[in-house]
């Protein structure tokens, strides 16, 4: 992606950006029920690389379908390009882990930006000590190969009932994961920069007593002088 779009996004919240892509008539790209294993206090900014589960067969999914080298989970942490987010379509069950501290160790070490699941992850405590953002709905131990099989690497996904396609930008926060269309997240990020910077201003004026009639949204005149004075003394 964009390097300069990266860097725009590694400083705005997903709030400002769902309001940006709102205005563009996107209202569901938001991730739900997804949450960080651990703050940051960094954003995590990369396009997507997926993976998708379906539902298991017995017959499909004993253990020794780890052992294959094509297996589409293991092969998806070896594929995933450096830079890039894993997205994982897991059915939004958590109640099978969609990977663990070993995989999402690999993944971190070959340069990943972060991994995002639906479902659940098993040894959420040590993954939430990793120096990579993750995300997921909640720790969950059995292995994935009890409900789901991975069955597709790098195809249009849904997670959390967001529409995924490779390449769309994923941008998450301490708070929750927003996808970003690939054709619209340079111009995105730059709206959302500009928001972000009278937003920083609004809440100024705000902890120094100043009503939000007006202000936010700014529907008077004299608060854009006074943000056109406040970017110049703020370099913003």
């Amino acid at each position: 992606m964009n390097e300069a779009t990266r860097q725009k996004l590694m400083g705005v919240s997903v709030a400002t950006l769902a309001t940006a892509l709102y205005k563009r008539g996107l209202r569901s790209q938001v991730i739900q029920e997804v949450h960080p294993v651990a703050p940051k206090g960094r954003n995590m900014v990369g396009p997507a690389f997926t993976l998708r589960y379906m539902p298991a067969r017995e017959d499909r999914n004993q253990l020794a379908e780890f052992r294959k080298p094509d297996h589409p989970q293991r092969a998806a942490i070896e594929a995933c390009p450096s830079g890039h987010v894993m997205v994982i379509d897991s059915r939004k069950d958590p109640r099978a882990a969609s990977a663990g501290d070993i995989l999402i160790t690999r993944l971190m070490v070959r340069g990943a930006a972060g991994i995002v699941t639906d479902g659940g992850f098993r040894d959420a405590a040590t993954i939430g000590g990793l120096d990579m953002p993750a995300y997921h709905t909640r720790p969950s131990s059995p292995t994935n190969l009890t409900l789901h099989e991975a069955i597709e690497i790098n195809g249009p996904i849904g997670c959390g009932d967001s529409p995924v396609f490779p390449g769309d930008v994923i941008v998450g926060d301490d708070d929750c994961v927003i996808v970003i269309p690939a054709d619209i997240a340079d111009e995105v990020a730059d709206e959302a920069v500009e928001m972000t910077a009278y937003e920083d201003f609004v809440i100024e004026r705000v902890r120094e007593g100043e009503t939000i009639i007006g202000l936010y949204p700014c529907t008077k005149d004299e608060h854009q002088v006074r943000f056109k004075e406040w970017r110049a003394q703020n370099g913003r």
